[in-house]
């Protein structure tokens, strides 16, 4: 009898080891695929790895950036992947050397199919040597053959058959682009957790014809053509206070249910910067960063941050989740409200906001003196993508300050 139990046991011992087995996931470089088209797929690359204290997490590539997920979550042969910061998560199945399921943002209701399999490091595929060389200032046109065309500036550098680079609009930047020229084929790809952009264009020396997908809900043209002079409309001329006004006046919820406004006693006799952003917004994500460094560094009894926050999130629940998760993973030392919920529509942020002649962009930053003024109003941000345009809107974010403190 006792034979009959000790072998059961033994073979009961090892098939739990060839499930635990099952289980497992191969460490090192991973290919992923999100299809955003029919016939289109945006590319990226990780690396996987075992964490000392058990589980895994996985550092995402685009060019220099790199974004660490530490929440991998396995149950049986089930992974979800939620994102750092962004509410977005990649649900699915998996083996020891692939994954197979969606990237998923549910308050848009969007899902893109995700694939990922192990041991392959090129991000692109190539058929044919580059024939042309993209690098250098292209002036950009999106949307060009809509009623709502908007520029951009493209900024690249090419080493051999591969391609860094970004482009700039009025409104920020679009991430840490990386792909290759095949052949006379330009293909660029970011995947940061909450945008998943590719760009594929037809390209010579001195022109680009292209489509830039935004995972599988957005389909835009656009063309370009090399222009090294070219640059957009100043940041600090594109939002402004109507006529009328001479005050930035709100009054949002805090997560106590406290109203706040600019009119509080905390804030008299201070320098106010006023942050309009989402959680959702990797521009909104690259700002909270460089606001949160420059505090830490430059702490002053007579400078306040507020941020307004427009959430595309379904419940102040889910909104209040996305801003703590913020505010925890960056270490936000300054108030963040809730000022919209169901929808980051810029038409409606400035129904809330009625003194402004329009909300064109998440991240937009308010910059009010010790009298209650508005001395200044910065759209968009120029995240670390942009190399020297981010530098110098650093140089001249402390140079405001510094002025504004002195006063």
């Amino acid at each position: 009898m006792r034979t009959v139990v000790y072998v059961v046991l033994v073979v009961m011992l090892f098939f739990s080891c060839q499930e635990a087995q099952k289980m497992e996931l191969a460490e090192g470089v991973w290919h992923a695929e999100l299809k955003v088209a029919e016939n289109e797929v945006l590319p990226f690359n990780f690396i996987l790895s075992k964490k000392p204290k058990g589980g895994y997490e996985m550092t995402i590539s685009n060019a220099s950036e790199k974004i660490v997920v530490d929440e991998l979550l396995l149950d049986k042969d089930s992974i979800r992947i939620n994102m750092p910061v962004f509410e977005g998560y990649i649900l699915g199945t998996f083996s020891e050397t692939a994954l197979q399921g969606e990237f998923i943002k549910e308050s848009l209701e969007r899902y893109v199919p995700f694939t990922a399999v192990h041991g392959i490091k090129s991000r692109f595929t190539k058929s044919e040597k580059a024939q042309v060389n993209v690098s250098g200032i292209w002036e950009v046109s999106f949307d060009f053959d809509t009623d709502e065309p908007y520029p951009a500036k493209g900024i690249f550098t090419q080493l051999g058959d591969s391609v860094t680079g970004t482009f700039r609009t009025k409104t920020g930047d679009y991430r840490y682009l990386e792909g290759v020229v095949d052949g006379n084929r330009l293909k660029l790809s970011t995947f940061d957790g909450a945008h998943a952009f590719l760009f594929t264009a037809n390209a010579t020396d001195s022109t680009l014809n292209g489509q830039f997908y935004s995972g599988n809900h957005s389909l835009e043209n656009f063309k370009a053509k090399k222009n090294p002079d070219f640059e957009l409309p100043n940041a600090d001329s594109l939002t402004f206070l109507k006529d009328g006004y001479t005050q930035f006046e709100f009054s949002f919820p805090d997560e106590n249910g406290n109203m706040v406004s600019p009119s509080d006693a905390v804030f008299q006799d201070k320098v106010l910067l006023v942050q309009i952003m989402g959680t959702w917004c990797p521009n909104c994500l690259d700002e909270t960063k460089y606001y949160v460094e420059y505090l830490n560094k430059n702490p002053s009894q007579d400078l306040e941050v507020i941020a307004l926050a427009f959430e595309y999130a379904k419940t102040e629940e889910k909104a209040w989740a996305g801003i703590g998760r913020l505010k925890n993973r960056v270490g936000v030392n300054y108030p963040i409200l809730l000022a919209q919920v169901g929808s980051s529509s810029k038409i409606e942020a400035n129904e809330k906001l009625p003194m402004l002649n329009h909300v064109l962009s998440y991240p937009t930053t308010i910059y009010i003196d010790k009298q209650g003024e508005v001395r200044k109003i910065h759209t968009g941000f120029n995240g670390p993508a942009t190399g020297e345009k981010h530098e110098a809107f650093k140089r001249e974010f402390e140079q405001t300050l510094k002025e504004l403190l002195a006063e």
